[in-house]
């Protein structure tokens, strides 16, 4: 329900907008005066003001009304203000305006003309709200999820299921499997499936822009909030919010986390007032996260809240009946993109079935890419796939096998991460998928071994 805060040091004024909005449906807060105002702001939502331009101390000149717009601009509260004014004054008005009120009303007002102007002004800031978000959301479109296989199978099934209730949802597998994918269709298929979808890469965000991210800021809230923000929980309020690798979430946020998570209550950075999310969680991560509880790393409350309902994602080397269906639409895909239209050859396709697949469907894709990209005709043929595996270089006979000196793990997994980067190129994204490691993960190690991406690219 919306609240309309009316500002008057007159009692029956007050009483008079009050009993006049309470019938079309508002729930009103009054206040005295400005400073008794800016209180109420401080710590309640307030959806439009209706505010007086003169008080006991300047009954003519609207200078307190005038003093008031400018606070409420230092504080960056975006509400709508309607000014009320029995002088009619013109000049008075237009200064107003000039200050951010979007309309007044002549006291004594009549009760249509004001509840008219209140309607207006809620609908067009629920309006400029609903813009804002969609101007700060990365739209993610509806893609067909391709699945052939007994496993996918059942597995789509239970995410129909789960998708109808507005159950947590955790979703785990491997790198590259398609828990992004696998998010979207729950969405689609949800009731919320008209309201928003919004996904946040928490491995991405750093640890000091996180409550900004999640929640949103105030301008001023912080040395560099120039401008206020919205946060992706008010962005997707109604909808949908995905929040993907979050076992990358650093254990002194997940307190803020779960609280939301519990309360459906949140803060903007640089405001006291307290907001609702009605948003429907889905998480996904290629973690053990039993493990990482076990070390401390991720709260057990934290993980209750986010997997009232879990759907792991076999890879690709599980389900082999998808590989050719996926290689096919991948390549309809990329030949779209490239503009050629292409075909798989006989060859192509044995190799295909017959390759491991690391990097599950995400690898897929890059293959599928790179052999439309290359190809000198329309045929894609075995050896434009490129299957090999960085590790097949390194001989694989028995006497090799043994010759592998003993060393620390420490220094082992310091070698096989330089090794990755060399192989890809100095490519951190695809050696970290290669070696099964996230995006977050392969930094943290790069760094903890100080190895040289420069060396590693050369």
């Amino acid at each position: 329900m919306d609240t309309i805060l009316v500002i008057d040091d007159q009692a029956d004024v007050r009483m008079a907008a009050i009993v006049a909005l309470n019938q079309i449906g508002y729930q009103c807060i009054e206040a005295q005066g400005p400073e008794q105002a800016l209180e109420i702001i401080s710590s309640t939502a307030i959806s439009l003001i209706l505010l007086d331009m003169n008080f006991k101390l300047d009954t003519t000149s609207g200078a307190e009304g005038l003093r008031f717009l400018q606070q409420l601009q230092t504080l960056s509260a975006n509400i709508p203000v309607v000014v009320m004014t029995a002088w009619a004054s013109v000049d008075v008005a237009v200064k107003a305006m000039q200050l951010g009120a979007v309309d007044f009303v002549e006291k004594p007002w009549n009760n249509l003309r004001l509840t008219a102007v209140v309607q207006q002004q809620l609908k067009l800031s629920k309006s400029n709200h609903d813009n804002a978000c969609l101007k700060a959301l990365n739209t993610t479109k509806h893609a067909d999820y391709i699945a052939n296989s007994p496993t996918m199978q059942q597995l789509l099934a239970r995410a129909k299921r789960a998708a109808k209730t507005d159950a947590s949802i955790l979703i785990t597998g491997e790198n590259g499997t398609g828990k992004s994918l696998l998010a979207n269709y729950i969405h689609q298929h949800s009731n919320r499936c008209e309201q928003r979808y919004v996904s946040v890469n928490i491995g991405a965000i750093a640890p000091s822009l996180f409550e900004s991210e999640l929640f949103g800021h105030k301008k001023g809230a912080f040395t560099d909030a120039k401008e206020g923000r919205l946060g992706r929980f008010e962005i997707a309020n109604g909808g949908t919010l995905f929040l993907d690798e979050i076992a990358t979430l650093p254990l002194e946020l997940q307190s803020k986390m779960l609280r939301v998570l519990e309360s459906q209550e949140f803060e903007v950075l640089g405001s006291s007032q307290t907001k609702i999310a009605d948003v429907r969680i889905i998480a996904a991560t290629n973690a053990e996260l039993a493990k990482a509880i076990e070390e401390g790393e991720f709260r057990r409350d934290l993980l209750f809240r986010l997997n009232t309902i879990e759907l792991y994602i076999p890879p690709l080397r599980e389900r082999l009946e998808d590989i050719i269906e996926l290689a096919n639409h991948l390549l309809v895909s990329h030949g779209q993109k490239y503009q050629r239209t292409m075909s798989l050859t006989e060859q192509a396709i044995q190799a295909l079935t017959q390759y491991s697949w690391p990097g599950n469907v995400r690898e897929l894709s890059h293959c599928i890419e790179r052999a439309v990209i290359m190809s000198d005709n329309d045929h894609i043929k075995a050896s434009d796939l490129i299957l090999e595996q960085p590790s097949s270089e390194v001989s694989n006979s028995a006497t090799d096998k043994q010759s592998l000196p003993l060393m620390p793990l420490e220094e082992l997994e310091k070698q096989m991460i330089q090794k990755a980067l060399t192989q890809f190129n100095g490519n951190v994204i695809a050696a970290g998928e290669f070696l099964g490691l996230s995006k977050s993960a392969i930094y943290r190690r790069i760094d903890k071994h100080q190895l040289d991406l420069k060396e590693a690219d050369s």
